[in-house]
């Protein structure tokens, strides 16, 4: 059972990160206007609700951003990879909903 609670603690810290689009940018290599351009097509969304406030990102929309961008770099178009990557992050969910119980 040991490690169901070591799951747990990296589910935690997981749910509680979030950093700005600079820092984001940084970890994923994606420039920051790229990550402007995907929160416009709703894409992606930050946790911002102000406008002109600066863009912070949780942990789903930086797995989002990695696995779009890896896509992109096999040749998928940028919608392509964003369906792609909605149902990949629903199957994901799905499994820490279970890890969680």
């Amino acid at each position: 059972m040991k490690e169901n609670k070591d799951l747990g603690f990296d589910y935690d810290f997981l749910e509680k990160l979030v950093v700005g689009i600079g820092e984001v940018s940084q970890i994923t290599g994606i420039p920051t206007r790229q990550i402007r351009y995907w929160e416009d097509k709703g894409i992606i969304k930050s946790l911002t609700e102000e406008e002109g406030k600066n863009r912070r990102y949780d942990y789903k929309n930086i797995k989002k951003m990695l696995l779009i961008k890896e896509l992109l770099d096999e040749g998928y178009t940028l919608d392509a990879s964003a369906e792609k990557v909605k149902k990949r992050m629903e199957m994901i969910s799905e499994t820490f909903g279970k890890l969680r119980k």
